[in-house]
Order: C-alpha cells, then structure tokens, then sequence
C-alpha cells in the first residue's frame, strides 16, 4: 500500500526500524524478523501424466482448494538463519508459541531478541498473555525488544524478503496436505541454512531522508 505523504508516524516507525537494522551482530541481543503468509492448500482432480523422456511432467488445469496453512518466517538476517515453521492456523495463540519456542529453544541464552514485525493484530505482548499465565508471559516479553514498522510499511520487515524467496523456490507446485507442506518447508529452509545466505540490506536512514523526503513533515522554518 502505498504510505500517507507527510506523515510523521510513518517515518518515526521507518527510521527507527532502519536503526536497528544498523546494529552489528550480537550474538547476546540478536536481530530477528517474523512474518507470516498464508498458503493454499492445494489437490489434483486428475492424475498427473509421469516424466517421460522428451516430455516434462503434465498436470490438468483444474485443480481442488483443500484448505489453507500459515507460514510464520523466522529470520536473522545477519548470520543467514531463518526457520519456516508451519502451522494450521494464524491465532494470537499460534503466536504465542512460536515466540516461546524462539526464545526458550532457538535464542535460549540472548539477554535480549531484538524483534522487527508489522502491525498485524496479533503481533502485539497481548499474545502472550492470551496463552500463558501472566508470569510466564512477562518472564517472556521481558526478554523481548519489540521494532513495529510503520503502518502500509511492511516492506521493511526483511522477513518479507525470506518469505519471497521461500514463496519462489518451495511454494511453485502444488501441495495438497499440510504434512507435505512442513517437510519440503523444512527441506528448504535446511537447504538455504547450509549455504549461508544473508541479506544484505542496504537501505538507510539517510537514503530514506533523501529518496522517501515525501513522507516526511513538511516544517515551518522561520
């Protein structure tokens, strides 16, 4: 979407974001990126036509919607590690768990996850209290340092890039039952683990004052 011009919001969400993303790698407080996408579920009505010399595989045009399933990407873009963790559905309590398993299993020993999301309605510390006991979710959010970007901003969620690929290099066929979809998910993202790739985000504060200066409040200058 695109953003409200001269907004003050925007750019306070956007600058601190692109802070963050300044920092060096520390393995005691660790950048991490979380989005989720949505993904169809999907069957043949007939029987594809097997690989044969000569001829590629042949699938019918027509095809069944079995249901859906709910990719959270979970990424560190500096040490090059994501996780695809796939669930049935999106709750606030699906939520939950996967920030419990990322601190408790994934990030056991971080003083501190440094967390850049968007503005989802269940990317919010009330989460946590909808699935835990209130002690329990305090003992987590207290290990947590939580980044919004900015409203029709998403873009700036590297996680977003991760999902990109992941939509391009595992999602191109069809799936039609959410075992499958955890197994080439996992498949994948040990693949894209093992050859170390990172993202290597370029966009600044400054590039962003200068090429963005629309979103910007315009001041009176006496």
């Amino acid at each position: 979407m695109i953003p409200p011009e001269h907004n003050a919001e925007f750019v306070a969400c956007m600058e601190d974001v692109l802070e963050v993303y300044r920092r060096p790698d520390d393995p005691q407080r660790p950048v991490i990126c979380l989005d989720e996408q949505p993904t169809q579920l999907i069957g043949e009505t007939r029987t594809p036509i097997p690989l044969q010399p000569g001829q590629a595989q042949r699938y019918d045009y027509e095809y069944e919607r079995i249901g859906t399933a709910n990719n959270f990407m979970i990424v560190e873009p500096l040490a090059g590690w994501r996780k695809v963790s796939v669930r049935a559905t999106k709750t606030a309590l699906d939520l939950a768990n996967e920030l419990k398993e990322l601190l408790d299993v994934d990030y056991p020993k971080a003083e501190k996850v440094v967390l850049v999301w968007d503005n989802l309605n269940t990317h919010a510390p009330a989460s946590l209290y909808k699935a835990f006991p209130p002690q329990e979710a305090r003992r987590l959010l207290d290990r947590l340092e939580i980044h919004y970007t900015p409203k029709h901003g998403s873009w700036l969620d590297i996680a977003e890039i991760e999902l990109s690929v992941f939509t391009k290099q595992c999602l191109d066929r069809r799936i039609d039952n959410i075992d499958t979809l955890r197994s080439e998910a996992k498949a994948w993202e040990d693949r894209r683990n093992a050859s170390g790739a990172v993202v290597d985000w370029q966009f600044t504060t400054d590039n962003a004052r200068i090429k963005l200066k629309r979103l910007y409040p315009q001041l009176n200058e006496e």
